[in-house]
């Protein structure tokens, strides 16, 4: 890949941080630039039809969708991230996809307007979570002792929840061992830290207190308790 690459990016954005975590896992070169998605440019505006975060510019060439993004870079790029067993790649995508449905409920979450609301999407996670705790192995990964695909998109899932439990005891992981441990090793992957500023925590409590929900005001009155 001899192309320039630039990963615009937003600061939040979970999609954004898979596709960081696959470059920085294939020690690919890359520039990253934010966008104001409120306030979206118009070069961004040409090179992102849906209009949306992720979008990995290769010289004058624009993909967008961070699942087509990550499966470009593992078709281009080594050490390959994908199983190369035809039917276990298969069931790696579906758990990717099994990922993006997680980050909807948490969207549904931190955008609850009421407390009832609020413990029911809580509940709706647990039992995704649930799910994922039945699937995985021995770990430390996924699919084990192999870091893949999969696991970058789900370290920027657990990455949510290290606020979301600095605010309360919401019951996501208790009899979770698996999904507990995964989250763990997936927390100390310097490719997963580093896919966010050092900011992350501070600009995400920023934006759930703004959200005018139920977890917003728990936010409120937690505090100086919360983490910055």
């Amino acid at each position: 890949m001899s192309a320039p690459l630039v990963l615009v990016s937003h600061a939040l954005c979970p999609y954004v941080q898979r596709a960081a975590i696959v470059l920085a896992e294939k020690e690919v070169p890359f520039e990253r630039r934010d966008v104001d998605l409120a306030r979206k440019p118009d070069w961004f505006v040409r090179v992102s039809p849906l209009g949306k975060t992720p979008v990995l510019l290769i010289g004058k060439e624009a993909i967008f969708e961070s699942a087509v993004i990550c499966e470009y870079l593992d078709d281009t790029t080594l050490p390959r991230l994908h199983p190369a067993n035809a039917l276990e790649r298969a069931r790696h995508r579906s758990w990717m996809e099994f990922g993006s449905s997680v980050l909807n409920l948490i969207g549904a979450f931190y955008n609850a307007p009421d407390e009832q609301t609020l413990k029911a999407r809580a509940a709706d996670i647990r039992e995704k979570f649930q799910q994922l705790e039945a699937a995985l192995g021995s770990g430390p990964f996924f699919a084990g002792a192999s870091f893949s695909i999969v696991d970058a998109v789900y370290g920027p899932v657990f990455r949510y929840f290290d606020v979301f439990d600095s605010i309360a005891d919401f019951g996501f992981w208790d009899d979770l061992p698996k999904v507990r441990r995964w989250r763990k090793a997936l927390a100390r992957r310097p490719s997963i830290q580093q896919a966010v500023s050092p900011r992350y925590a501070e600009l995400l409590l920023a934006f759930l207190v703004k959200r005018s929900s139920a977890l917003s005001k728990m936010c409120r009155e937690a505090g100086a308790n919360l983490p910055t």
